[in-house]
């Protein structure tokens, strides 16, 4: 219930920028769980991203008030998964933005950056939290290298 009010109250975002729910791993008996989602890079064929995040149950958002809000980690992991082929990407050392998802009703989301370094020929995905105030700290990040071997004998 909690999350459907939490993605109401999120701001819509594009099609693209949306991540799939592939699993979901119950981690303690107050309804906290871990969430696993899938990410497509919407300018990037053939790398998908898997998230995880953690999710506070009713129990103990009842328990530990704070209603709306829940904690800042979270984990990326990104491969390779059909031909790549590059789009229109933001290849300057700030990156672009590839997935936005509220962590808390106003001042709190998860994100995930795409970073190209060109001269290693990889992408950097990076997920962090961001916060009006007190940024915080908890990362995770993710390479998909680009080399391709040759064909040739």
């Amino acid at each position: 219930m909690i999350k459907y009010l939490l993605t109401a109250a999120a701001i819509a975002l594009p099609a693209a920028l949306t991540a799939e729910a592939v699993g979901e791993v119950d981690v303690d008996w107050f309804g906290n769980d871990l969430i696993i989602e899938a990410l497509a890079d919407p300018e990037v064929e053939g790398v998908t991203c898997h998230i995880t995040y953690f999710e506070r149950g009713i129990i103990d958002r009842l328990q530990k008030g704070n209603w709306f809000e829940d904690p800042s980690n979270s984990s990326i992991s990104c491969r390779q998964t059909g031909p790549i082929k590059i789009g229109d990407i933001d290849r300057s050392d700030e990156g672009e933005e590839v997935f936005r998802e509220r962590r808390s009703i106003v001042f709190k989301s998860l994100r995930v950056k795409r970073i190209f370094d060109e001269k290693n020929q990889t992408l950097i995905y990076i997920s962090h939290a961001r916060e009006i105030q007190n940024g915080s700290a908890k990362m995770s990040l993710s390479t998909v290298p680009l080399y391709q071997p040759s064909q040739s004998d």
